[in-house]
């Protein structure tokens, strides 16, 4: 008879083998001693990088530990659905492969969440950089101004779009790196979307969640390093998945008319920085963009 679990913390990895190692021995450190009843579930997406054989292996060190070998790489969202299909926990902690745990900070998460139960139902962690400068990670729902920030106004730098409070905050998205919530209310509001496969995830899930009433909170009190796009290896994949992101966003969830002023503001930004990567010869501005621009034009 298999023992119960109160966190089940959900974990995919895409060829990060050494990333995604250092991730799990930082969560075994964390909990060690600890009363929870956890198990750790991960996904391997067909890494090639040798990643099963360490999960093997670490499987045979942390009886916790399970994994799931995946014969197609499944994305973000479909990846962690399957993941909650194989769970036991009452609660869930979605973790990305490139965190590092600090100190006791899922117990923290844990206990907060529990505590505070009743006016909760999704808490995230403050993220820091790899130089433990706090990582921006939690901000407003993309609205169109908010999107114009994100696009001209350097919006993360002036606290406009994505922030980092030093104060428990309900707030309207959390990182995908780090979100806690309790299985049922996953389930409830049929979890991730699966047309999404990867980036503006989390976005979709809350906003989803927003709508029917549930709140979402930011515990800086529990404190993880995230490295950031471990597995995208290059920027230009993360810029093209955020364009594809906020298209399928606004075609989901907004009216067409302000589907076309997204749309405006996608092209504009496009258009402008394949302009000034051809004045600076900047091969990697020219490049991403009009890939950026392909994406608009063939909706």
């Amino acid at each position: 008879m298999k023992s119960k679990v109160d966190l089940s913390i959900l974990i995919i990895s895409y060829n990060t083998k050494k990333i995604t190692e250092e991730c799990l021995n930082s969560i075994f450190k964390s909990l060690k001693g600890t009363l929870i009843q956890f198990e750790v579930i991960v996904l391997d997406n067909q890494s090639q990088d040798g990643s099963v054989a360490m999960l093997k292996k670490l499987s045979s060190r942390y009886k916790q530990l399970s994994f799931i070998e995946s014969d197609q790489n499944l994305g973000f969202a479909k990846g962690n659905n399957l993941l909650v299909k194989r769970t036991r926990g009452k609660y869930l902690l979605f973790l990305n492969s490139d965190i590092i745990v600090l100190d006791e900070a899922i117990e923290k998460l844990y206990q907060y969440y529990r505590t505070n139960e009743g006016k909760i139902n999704f808490l995230g962690g403050k993220l820091y950089n790899q130089d433990m400068t706090p990582q921006p990670s939690c901000g407003p729902f993309y609205s169109l101004p908010v999107i114009f920030g994100a696009l001209f106004l350097r919006g993360d730098y002036w606290g406009l779009t994505r922030y980092s409070p030093y104060k428990p905050k309900k707030v309207d998205w959390i990182s995908g790196a780090c979100i806690m919530t309790r299985k049922k209310i996953f389930q409830e509001i049929n979890g991730f979307d699966e047309k999404i496969f990867m980036y503006m995830d989390e976005i979709d899930l809350l906003y989803r969640a927003h709508r029917k009433g549930l709140t979402t909170f930011f515990y800086p009190q529990a404190k993880f390093i995230h490295l950031g796009s471990a597995s995208s290896n290059k920027r230009t994949y993360p810029i093209i998945q955020t364009y594809q992101g906020f298209v399928y966003f606004y075609h989901k969830h907004h009216p067409k008319l302000k589907l076309n002023i997204l749309f405006f503001m996608l092209k504009l930004k496009a258009f402008v920085s394949i302009i000034i990567g051809k004045l600076l010869r900047n091969d990697y501005l020219i490049n991403t963009y009009e890939k950026a621009l392909k994406i608009i034009q063939v909706d």
